[in-house]
């Protein structure tokens, strides 16, 4: 059997397109908005970063080693955790593409410093970098509590269920608005009905709403 060649291997990745694990950049001019891929990547499934290819799939390759510092500042520099990666050149038609691997974190969430040095965190959904929610953030708190843990079932948590019932989908808003509901304690039920795999976030139009899981099979 022929061996893949470096070639060969990167265009098999071009062909996937851009999707929940992988993104393309042309270069690389801004380390804090690659800050924010690593970031979502670490909070999610992980993912890979494909440098020096443009958004069409086409290979112009990377200008200089510059990318390559430009990743390490991301990482070290502006993601808080540190984010942990792996990077490896490949020469692809006489040009060279950084193929950049992130695995996700078993702590979330990381964080990526903006222009103000706000530490903000990102999710993956389909081939976008989205803003977490407060609900995102207590989920990834609560993480280290047993599942197993009992829910207690009172009036707020059967309003929840009925309104899923009644709506495809709803806000974190709707749900406080229509229960005369506290917000925090509205994101903490939300959080402990995603970790039950009760409910779980869908984006629609770049926001976060919240609708019932499908039955398991």
């Amino acid at each position: 059997m022929k061996a893949m060649t470096d070639t060969d291997y990167i265009y098999s990745l071009i062909a996937e397109g851009e999707h929940q694990k992988q993104d393309f950049k042309f270069e690389i001019s801004d380390a804090r908005k690659i800050a924010r891929t690593l970031s979502a990547f670490a909070n999610t499934d992980g993912g890979r970063l494909l440098i020096g290819v443009k958004d069409n799939g086409r290979i112009a390759g990377i200008r200089s080693d510059e990318e390559i510092y430009m990743i390490e500042a991301a990482a070290q520099m502006y993601c808080v955790p540190e984010v942990k990666y792996s990077m490896q050149v490949y020469k692809v038609e006489g040009r060279s593409v950084l193929l950049v691997n992130v695995d996700q974190t078993d702590k979330k969430p990381v964080y990526a410093k903006d222009e103000s040095g706000k530490e903000l965190a990102y999710v993956r959904v389909k081939d976008e970098n989205i803003l977490a929610t407060t609900v995102h953030l207590k989920v990834w708190q609560q993480s280290g509590s047993p599942t197993g843990v009992l829910v207690e079932f009172t009036q707020k948590e059967q309003l929840l269920l009925d309104l899923l019932e009644q709506n495809e989908y709803i806000s974190l808003n709707q749900y406080c608005k229509q229960g005369s509901i506290p917000r925090r304690a509205a994101e903490n039920l939300m959080a402990k009905f995603i970790r039950f795999q009760l409910i779980e976030p869908v984006l629609v139009n770049r926001k976060f709403y919240f609708k019932r899981t499908n039955e398991p099979k």
